[in-house]
C-alpha cells in the first residue's frame, strides 16, 4: 500500500474476541509476582518479611475495593464492565479461587520459609506453650499493665445481639461454659490495635536474638481473666474485610467535604465481602460467622495462623542492617548542587539556565522539589504558588511552605483531591488547614478527580514576571519519594508555563481549555493525543520509515490504547510495554501482537513513573506524566502529560528501557499465554542484575564522568 493511501478501520481484519486478558485476575498475577520476591532466597531476609507484608495489605485493598465493586454490581444488578466477554459471576468465582490459592501459598511461604529463616537469624516468633515460667511471668506483667485494660470482650447472646466487626481487625471467637448452667456462650473480643502486633517477649534479650509472641497468641493464654467463673472451652482467630469503595454523587450535593464525611462515615459499615478464619475453627462457630455476616461459602478463606501477615511490616524496622537491602542514600541532581553542603540552592537559577529532570528515589526529593518549594516560600521575589495535591504525608514539608508562603503574603492556590482514595479524612484536614493560613483552597471539578502532579512560581524578575514549573508523575509526599519510582521536569519554559496558566484556570474556575503545545490532559485531549501518536507510528511503519513506541505504567486496561497498540504491531511497530501492575495486553501472540513485548519490574522501589515515547521517524515524541492507561485516567481525572525537549533527558528514558528489556536483566515477562515467567538467572547460570540496583550504579557512573 502507498504512503499516500491511508488504512481505514473497515479495511483492516477484525481482532480475536479473547485479545484482552481479565483485569482482576492480571491484578492477581501482579500480586502473585511480589510474592515471588517474598520467596526468592537471594533477597536480604527482612525484605522478603516485607514482601509479605505488601502482598496482604495489597489484597486487602483488592477486595474492598474491587471485589466489593464487582459484587455490589452484580447484587444490585448494575451492569458490570468486562473486558473479557465473560459473565460477572464467572469471573467473581475465578477471583475467589485464584486468590485463595495466593493466601495459601502466601500464609505457606511464611510457615516453611520466612518464619525458620528468622528463627535461624535470631528472630523467634514463639508460641505460649514454648515459654518457660520466667517468660510468662514477664508477658504476664506486660498483659496486665498494658493490654488487659483496654480489652472490652462482648458477649453474644438474646440480651447481647451479635457486635458490629470493624473490617481488618482480628478478632477472638470465644466460646465459653456457665458451670452452673452448663450453657455454652459465645463471646467476640477484637485485638487491641494500637498495640504492637508483634510483642516483645523479654526486652533485655540481645538484639542478634529476640523472640516475639503474637499479640492475639498472647491474649488468648489470659482469657480466665476476662472471663472469671466462666470455663474458656475454645478460641479461634477470625478477621472480616468490607467494602470500603465510595461512590459520591456530587452533582446532587452542594457541599463536597460534607458529602464525602457522609461517605466516610458510612464506609466504616459496609458490608462484609471476605472472612478469614483460623484452620481450627469449630463447625458452631463458623457456621455462627457465616450467618452473621451474611456471606456465601466462596467467601471464607480458611487459613493457618498467624492471620493478617501486614503484620510483618514491624520487622522491617529492627536495627539489622545484614538482613536488608544495603543503603541507597539519593544524590541531589548535579544542576541542584552547591559548593558546601550547607548551602541552599537557588533552584530558580538552575532552572533558567536549563531544564532539570530528576529521577526519585534516585535523586533527592528533598534537594529538588522540596528545596524548590520552600525557596518559593520565602523568595521576597515570588509573587505567586499554585499546586495540585493528591496524596501527601501528615507532617508534610510541602504544606508547611504553602502555609509559610501564605502567611508572607504571598497568593497561593492548593487544590487539594479530597477524593484521594484511602487519604480522604487526611486530605480534609490538610484543606482546612491551609484555608485557616489564608491559602485559596479548591477542590477541583465536579465528577474528576484532580490526579496531576503540577506546581507553578511567579516570580518578579527584573521587572517581568518568569514562570517556574514541576510537573512529576508522583504525589508531593517526602516519604513515599524514597520508596517510589518517580520522575519529574522542572522549567521555565514559557510554552509550559503557559499551558500550566492555562491548566489552573480550567481547574480552579470556568475555563474550558483543550489547546496546549508541550502538554496532553485528560479528560479532553490526552486519549486522542495518543492514539494519533499510534497511529502515527504504525503509519511510519507501513510506509518503511522508522517506528517504535515505548510505554511505561503502573496499569494497562484502556481496550481502544490496546486494540491501537495490536494495529500498530500488525503493521510492524515495535511495541515495548513495562507495566508494574494490571496489563490487559497479550504480547507475542501470532498475528495479533508478535511485535509487542511486556515487561515487569519490582523491587525495592514501587516503579511508579507513566512514560509515553514515540520513535516518529527519528523526531522523537516522549511525556511523562501522571496517568496511566485506564479508563479512568484518560476518561474521569484530571491528569498531565508534559513532552520532553532536552536530548539529554530523551537519552536517559532510553537507558532506561533498555535495561528494563535487556536479556541480561531481572524482569518478569509476559508469554503468549498471558502468564509471567520471571528470569533471574543468565544462560549460564549465573543470577542476573537487578534493574533498581543498575540504575543506581549508573547514576554514580554518570556523575563521576561529570566530576571528571
Amino acid at each position: 500500500m502507498s504512503e499516500e493511501t491511508p488504512v481505514l478501520a473497515t479495511d483492516l481484519a477484525p481482532l480475536p474476541a479473547d485479545r484482552y486478558i481479565d483485569r482482576e485476575l492480571s491484578w492477581l498475577a501482579f500480586n502473585q509476582r511480589v510474592l515471588e520476591l517474598a520467596e526468592d532466597p537471594t533477597i536480604p531476609l527482612l525484605e522478603r518479611a516485607n514482601f509479605l507484608a505488601i502482598f496482604a495489605s495489597n489484597l486487602d485493598e483488592f477486595f474492598m475495593v474491587r471485589v466489593a465493586g464487582l459484587k455490589r454490581r452484580i447484587v444490585t444488578g448494575l451492569a458490570v464492565p468486562t473486558n473479557v466477554g465473560r459473565a460477572p459471576t464467572d469471573v467473581l468465582a475465578d477471583i475467589n479461587r485464584t486468590a485463595y490459592e495466593l493466601q495459601l501459598r502466601h500464609a505457606n511461604c511464611f510457615k516453611d520459609q520466612i518464619k525458620p529463616a528468622l528463627a535461624e537469624a535470631g528472630i523467634r516468633i514463639v508460641d505460649w506453650e514454648q515459654l518457660d515460667t520466667a517468660d510468662r511471668e514477664i508477658l504476664t506483667e506486660y498483659y496486665e499493665q498494658r493490654i488487659y485494660p483496654v480489652l472490652m470482650p462482648l458477649a453474644v447472646d438474646p440480651a447481647h445481639p451479635f457486635p458490629y466487626i470493624s473490617g481488618r481487625a482480628l478478632n477472638l471467637s470465644i466460646r465459653v461454659r456457665n458451670p452452673r448452667t452448663d450453657k455454652v456462650e459465645f463471646a467476640r473480643l477484637k485485638v487491641p490495635q494500637m498495640i504492637p502486633r508483634y510483642v516483645r517477649v523479654d526486652r533485655r534479650e540481645n538484639e542478634e536474638d529476640i523472640r516475639f509472641i503474637p499479640l492475639e497468641e498472647l491474649i488468648a493464654n489470659q482469657l480466665e481473666d476476662l472471663f472469671p467463673g466462666m470455663e474458656v472451652l475454645d478460641h479461634h482467630v477470625f478477621r472480616v474485610t468490607r467494602n470500603e469503595d465510595m461512590e459520591i454523587e456530587e452533582d446532587e450535593t452542594e457541599n463536597l467535604i460534607q458529602a464525602l464525611e457522609k461517605e466516610l462515615l458510612r464506609r466504616r459499615f459496609g458490608p462484609p465481602i471476605r472472612l478469614e478464619i483460623s484452620d481450627d475453627m469449630d463447625a458452631a462457630t463458623l457456621e455462627l460467622l457465616v450467618r452473621e455476616f451474611d456471606i456465601d461459602e466462596e467467601q471464607v478463606y480458611t487459613l493457618p495462623a498467624p492471620l493478617d501477615l501486614s503484620g510483618l511490616f514491624a520487622f522491617s524496622r529492627l536495627p539489622r542492617p545484614e538482613l536488608k537491602y544495603k543503603p541507597h542514600i539519593p544524590v541531589t541532581h548535579p544542576q541542584f548542587r552547591t559548593n558546601s553542603p550547607s548551602d541552599k540552592p537557588d533552584t530558580f537559577a538552575a532552572i533558567a539556565r536549563r531544564e532539570v529532570l530528576v529521577h526519585h528515589p534516585y535523586e533527592s526529593f528533598s534537594t529538588s522539589v522540596q528545596a524548590f518549594l520552600e525557596q518559593a516560600a520565602t523568595d521576597p521575589d515570588v509573587l505567586a504558588i499554585k499546586q495540585t495535591l493528591y496524596r501527601t504525608s501528615g507532617d508534610s514539608p510541602i504544606v508547611a511552605a504553602l502555609i509559610k508562603a501564605a502567611e508572607a503574603g504571598k497568593q497561593v492556590l492548593a487544590l487539594v483531591e479530597v477524593k484521594a482514595r484511602f487519604d480522604e479524612e487526611a486530605n480534609i484536614t490538610w484543606a482546612r488547614k491551609l484555608e485557616k493560613a489564608g491559602v485559596h483552597v479548591v477542590y477541583g471539578l465536579v465528577g474528576l478527580k484532580t490526579h496531576c502532579k503540577l506546581v507553578q512560581v511567579i516570580r518578579e524578575e527584573g521587572g517581568r514576571l518568569a514562570h517556574y514549573c514541576h510537573i512529576g508523575t508522583g504525589n508531593y509526599n517526602p516519604k513515599t519519594s524514597r520508596i517510589y519510582e518517580d520522575f519529574g521536569l522542572f522549567t521555565s519554559s514559557h510554552e509550559v508555563s503557559r499551558d500550566v496558566t492555562k491548566l489552573f484556570n480550567v481547574l480552579s474556575g470556568y475555563a474550558i481549555e483543550t489547546d496546549y503545545d508541550r502538554l496532553l490532559v485528560a479528560p479532553l485531549q490526552l486519549r486522542s493525543g495518543l492514539l494519533e501518536r499510534i497511529e502515527r507510528e504504525a503509519e511510519h511503519a507501513r510506509a518503511g520509515r522508522t517506528s517504535g513506541i515505548k510505554l511505561k505504567a503502573n496499569s494497562m486496561v484502556d481496550e481502544v490504547i490496546i486494540d491501537a497498540l495490536y494495529r500498530a504491531s500488525q503493521a510492524g511497530v515495535p511495541v515495548e510495554v513495562w507495566v508494574r501492575g494490571i496489563c490487559a495486553i497479550r504480547a507475542g501472540v501470532p498475528g495479533l501482537s508478535e511485535n509487542i513485548q511486556v515487561r515487569s519490574v519490582l523491587g525495592r522501589y514501587l516503579e511508579h513513573s507513566r512514560i509515553y515515547a514515540f520513535e516518529n521517524d527519528g523526531n522523537r515524541d516522549v511525556f511523562i506524566g501522571s496517568a496511566d492507561l485506564m479508563h479512568r485516567n484518560l476518561d474521569r481525572r484530571i491528569e498531565v502529560l508534559v513532552r520532553l525537549s532536552d536530548r539529554e533527558h530523551l537519552a536517559r528514558v532510553d537507558r532506561f528501557f533498555e535495561f528494563a528489556f535487556s536479556d541480561d536483566v531481572s524482569s518478569w515477562r509476559m508469554l503468549p499465554d498471558g502468564t509471567w515467567q520471571r528470569r533471574v538467572i543468565s544462560e549460564e547460570g549465573e543470577l542476573l542484575p537487578d534493574l533498581q540496583d543498575l540504575v543506581m550504579v549508573d547514576r554514580t557512573e554518570a556523575r563521576a564522568r561529570r566530576a571528571r
